[in-house]
């Protein structure tokens, strides 16, 4: 237990202002990424969760300015991918569509194999591709896993599953109380997709 709680203290949240060239562990949102300080940091590519990150797990909201964000990712230059666990597919894909980003679902996360792929579709080294997602287990692992670089989000509002509820205040960050949230009332999209 101790040791859990040491290397989860070494990923508390750091800016950019405090450590200019390197990436902080945490952040609160994808939209509070500055872009052009990935670039200078060397990132070309961005492999992002979809799950809690973009879109809460329910389609109850949406992480606000994240689809700007990406918008602006892609016009920097950066190269996206999405991974998701979800096994929703069809939501997969309509979120693909809607965001035009490739996308592996399910990924099998934390294991690297969707990871490789996505690397490798993006033709980039893994120290450049940098992973943006939620969860400790998933998104972080993975990436450590794949050599990648990693930022861990807080995690979306979300009705809570089993092993959030025994395990979720180890593997992610708690959306805060009051942080501007965007309600998403888009799902009769997926219809297309099923």
């Amino acid at each position: 237990m101790t040791h859990i709680k040491t290397w989860l203290s070494k990923l508390h949240y750091s800016t950019s202002i405090e450590q200019p060239d390197k990436l902080p562990k945490q952040i609160l949102t994808l939209a509070e990424i500055k872009i052009d300080w990935l670039k200078n940091v060397g990132i070309r590519g961005v492999i992002l969760d979809l799950d809690n990150t973009i879109i809460s797990e329910d389609d109850r909201y949406l992480s606000p300015w994240a689809e700007d964000w990406i918008a602006e990712a892609k016009l920097a230059g950066l190269k996206l991918f999405i991974l998701s666990n979800g096994k929703r597919r069809y939501r997969v894909k309509y979120w693909s569509h809607r965001l035009d980003i490739n996308a592996i679902s399910p990924a099998n996360k934390p294991f690297p194999s969707a990871f490789r792929k996505a690397i490798t579709q993006m033709r980039l080294p893994s120290k450049n591709v940098l992973v943006i997602g939620d969860s400790l287990h998933t998104d972080i692992m993975g990436a450590k896993l794949s050599g990648c670089p990693c930022i861990q989000v807080a995690s979306l509002p979300h009705p809570p599953r089993w092993w959030e509820k025994l395990a979720g205040k180890w593997v992610q960050i708690p959306y805060p109380k009051g942080k501007e949230l965007w309600e998403f009332e888009g799902a009769f999209g997926y219809k297309i997709f099923l």
